[in-house]
C-alpha cells in the first residue's frame, strides 16, 4: 500500500528552506530563527499540519544535533531548566485548540521584541549579575508552552539563558539537549489530539533528507565563531523572528 504525500509544489518551496533553517538553528547558528519554520510552511498548509510534519524532522535534528555537542552541554543548568520546559507542554497539551495560532505567534513575536530593546536600550554591565532563577523559571515555562504550541520555544528561553553568557558552544549544546527532551515529550500528546496521519507523517520523509544538511551547516559554523558575533547573530535572528511572528499575529 502506497502512501500519500503532499503533492503541492509550492509547499516544497517554503518547507525545504524552512526545514534547512531549522537544522541550522538548532545546531546553533542563527538561534531563534527555527521558529520561522511553522509560519513559513503555514503559508500553504495549516499551523497544525505544519507542527505535526516537522516532528520527525525535530527528532533527526534533535539526535544529530546532541551527538554532535553531548560532551558540551551545561548538566546543572538543564537539570533546572527541564521541568519547567515539560510543565509548559502539558499546559500547551490542554490549551492547544482553545488558543489561536495567530494569538500564539503575536505573543511570542511581541515577548522577542520586547527582550531585544531591553538588551540594547540598557545593555547589562560585565558584572551583571545573572537573571533571577524564579524568571529562568517563567520563561522556560513559556518557552515549553510555545515550543508544543508552534515549535517556538527558542525566543522565551533565549531571553533567560543569552544574560547567562554561556560559550556558544555550551550555549548551544544546553538547548540542544533541552528540545531533545521537550520534542520526544510531544508525541504522545499530538497523537492524543488527534494531530498524527499518515499523509503527514509520509510528507516529512520526503523532506527528511535535508535536515542533516542543516545541522552540518550550523555545527562547522558554531565551532568556529567568536562569542561577540555569536551572540550578535542570535539577536538578529532574535529580531527576524520577533518581525516575523508578529506579522503573522496582525494578518492572522
Amino acid at each position: 500500500m502506497s502512501l500519500s504525500i503532499i503533492a503541492d509544489p509550492w509547499f516544497y518551496a517554503v518547507a525545504i528552506p524552512a526545514v534547512l533553517l531549522l537544522g541550522i538553528s538548532k545546531s546553533g547558528f542563527g538561534a531563534g530563527m527555527g521558529s520561522l519554520a511553522v509560519p513559513m510552511m503555514a503559508l500553504t498548509v495549516t499551523v497544525p499540519q505544519a507542527v505535526v510534519i516537522l516532528m520527525p524532522i525535530l527528532l533527526l535534528i534533535d539526535l544529530l544535533g546532541i551527538a554532535a555537542f553531548r560532551k558540551d552541554f551545561d548538566r546543572a543548568l538543564l537539570k533546572f531548566l527541564l521541568p519547567f520546559a515539560l510543565l509548559g507542554t502539558v499546559i500547551g497539551t490542554f490549551l492547544f485548540k482553545a488558543l489561536s495560532a495567530s494569538l500564539v505567534a503575536g505573543l511570542v513575536g511581541g515577548f522577542t521584541l520586547l527582550f531585544l530593546a531591553q538588551r540594547l536600550l540598557f545593555p547589562p554591565r560585565k558584572d551583571s549579575p545573572p537573571p533571577p532563577k524564579w524568571m529562568g523559571a517563567i520563561l522556560t515555562t513559556l518557552s515549553g508552552f510555545t515550543s508544543f504550541i508552534a515549535h517556538a520555544g527558542g525566543p522565551p528561553l533565549n531571553a533567560y539563558v543569552i544574560p547567562l553568557r554561556l560559550a556558544p558552544v555550551t550555549f548551544t549544546a544546553t538547548l540542544a539537549f533541552l528540545f531533545f527532551v521537550v520534542n520526544l515529550s510531544k508525541w504522545i500528546p499530538y497523537a492524543w489530539l488527534g494531530l498524527i496521519d499518515s499523509r503527514n507523517m509520509a510528507t516529512s520523509l520526503v523532506l527528511l533528507p535535508f535536515a542533516p544538511l542543516g545541522v552540518w551547516l550550523g555545527v562547522r559554523i558554531a565551532r568556529r565563531i567568536g562569542p561577540t558575533l555569536f551572540y550578535r547573530l542570535v539577536y538578529g535572528g532574535m529580531f527576524l523572528t520577533g518581525l516575523k511572528l508578529m506579522w503573522d499575529a496582525v494578518a492572522g
